[in-house]
């Protein structure tokens, strides 16, 4: 029997992989419906979906390796990280799925989550002030209207996958749907700040950096108590913590 590796763990999901076969198990139905449709409809390289029987959706394994982790060194090629940008710009082009995605939220909506989640930072002694008052005034540049792009909606380096300098598979897709196309290459390059200009290049269109550097101080005011409270360290060497750090 091949061994089973847990890949990730939490209140909400976990993934297994065993052999080539990777078992997503998940309690909301939705976001595995959002996932297998995302899935079919992206332009790019994605799992073969093997089956899929609510809660658990089974996946095949990609060729080739992550081009690393938030935390952790980059392990592509400056033109591993061109193929990624252009691989998300085919993403961003293509027709509009027809659900809004995580980085679709409203500015209403995204701002009002962010000032709560700024005090409650403060307030439980999560960070220090200073810390969340400088990235809350960096992070408003990414409060404006944006046009619509079909978005991962979670695409952190750890889910694109690359052989050499040729993409071969993005996977984690419960997050997509329609959004801001800037807070996916923002996603991406979190915590690996030499890499955006090669994966700006290969994206093949001006950029506003205030806009992603804002993005990386939003996600990351964002997640760190969420992933404090589901055993994840956001205060890890080159982390979340760390990102927010670097805007002061």
């Amino acid at each position: 029997m091949d061994e089973v590796q847990v890949v990730v763990a939490h209140a909400e999901r976990v993934t297994l992989r065993v052999g080539d076969v990777f078992l997503k198990v998940d309690a909301d139905q939705a976001r595995i419906d959002v996932e297998v449709e995302a899935m079919s409809l992206a332009p790019v390289p994605t799992p073969e979906v093997l089956w899929c029987r609510p809660p658990v959706l089974a996946l095949a394994a990609l060729p080739g390796t992550t081009l690393g982790r938030l935390g952790g060194p980059s392990t592509g090629s400056p033109a591993a990280w061109a193929a990624a940008g252009t691989a998300i710009r085919r993403l961003h082009d293509a027709p509009l799925p027809a659900r809004p995605g995580r980085a679709g939220r409203s500015i209403v909506a995204l701002a009002a989550e962010l000032d709560d989640e700024c005090e409650v930072l403060v307030t439980n002694g999560l960070l220090p002030a200073d810390l969340v008052t400088r990235n809350r005034q960096v992070a408003e540049a990414a409060l404006r209207p944006w046009t619509p792009a079909f978005t991962h909606g979670d695409l952190q380096i750890a889910h694109v996958f690359v052989d050499g300098d040729e993409v071969t598979g993005i996977i984690d897709w419960s997050e997509a749907g329609q959004g801001d196309a800037l807070y996916d290459l923002a996603t991406f390059t979190l915590g690996h700040e030499e890499h955006l200009g090669d994966v700006i290049a290969g994206y093949g269109t001006d950029v506003d950096l205030d806009v992603i550097h804002a993005w990386w101080s939003l996600r990351s005011l964002l997640v760190v108590r969420w992933l404090t409270e589901h055993g994840f360290d956001p205060y890890a060497p080159g982390c979340e913590v760390d990102v927010l750090r670097s805007r002061m």
